[in-house]
């Protein structure tokens, strides 16, 4: 059994990206988004992605949507849908994510966005069922 307290582990982590668990049909990823910072635009053409968040404030923009987002929200981003996450406050933006199917390798730990676009770019980043 895999036990996570999810808020106490996605605050502890200074990192944009880290991979807590890959199952076959879903991944589970926290991530930390410094002040002015996003994750970047993007689309998962075949990935379902369901962002909850743990502290901080952003926005949300989703298929041409734009909200404010703060402690306790979710947001579900289904697949083929253009969307990102930008911090708009003076706090690290804090969230988990689940991916079905894995977006990312498994364990991969990214601590910057810069690092994480690079491991992307290189194809250092393909989940375990690509």
């Amino acid at each position: 059994m895999e036990h996570f307290t999810i808020a106490t582990v996605a605050e502890k982590s200074p990192d944009f990206r880290r991979v807590l668990w890959t199952g076959e049909h879903s991944q589970l990823v926290i991530m930390t988004i410094p002040p002015g910072g996003e994750i970047g635009e993007e689309v998962h053409e075949d990935i379902d992605q369901i962002l909850t968040f743990v502290s901080g404030t952003g926005e949300a923009r989703v298929a041409g949507e734009k909200r404010e987002v703060v402690s306790g929200d979710l947001v579900v981003v289904p697949a083929g849908t253009k969307h990102n996450f930008v911090n708009t406050g003076p706090n690290p933006l804090v969230l988990y994510t689940v991916y079905g199917p894995p977006e990312h390798a498994d364990q991969a730990v990214h601590h910057t966005k810069e690092e994480a676009d690079a491991a992307e770019a290189a194809g250092e980043d393909e989940p375990p069922t690509a």
